[in-house]
């Protein structure tokens, strides 16, 4: 299937920091009304940072989202460490973070568009309910 256009929401998050964690994100086609609901993504990723968590989050929807060949990609994320990261703003400092930023700055290459932005926690519901939901599973 080939898209105009495809917008995701991730987060991940750990209980703890560094501690049990997982990632939530949702893959949308945002030319229907409302967004029709493509893929999701809602796992556990073992023991592990915020920040970690945040960036697996970003590259699992990226991946979820090659599947619909799109020309322009949206990404909407609660962390602003990622997203300024991911433009350019912020540099990576932290050596365990640089090899996720460059999978997920290869990802972004594939598009003609690319736009990133940091959304408050409120506005990224659906990705944050799957990250709890995965978080809870014994």
């Amino acid at each position: 299937m080939s898209l105009a256009e495809v917008l995701i929401y991730s987060d991940g998050g750990a209980r703890g920091n560094p501690g049990p964690a997982a990632i939530g994100a949702v893959v949308l086609d945002p030319t229907t009304d409302p967004p029709t609901r493509l893929a999701t993504v809602s796992e556990r990723i073992g023991v592990t940072t915020n920040n970690v968590a945040e960036y697996r989050a970003v590259i699992a929807a990226l991946e979820a989202a090659r599947a619909y060949a799109a020309r322009t990609i949206r990404v909407r994320c609660d962390s602003m460490l990622v997203i300024r990261q991911l433009q350019g703003a912020w540099r990576v400092k932290q050596p365990h973070l640089r090899l996720l930023f460059e999978r997920a700055r290869a990802l972004l290459a594939d598009y003609e568009v690319v736009d990133l932005a940091h959304v408050p926690r409120e506005d990224n519901t659906d990705a944050d309910l799957l990250v709890n939901a995965a978080l809870d599973q014994a």
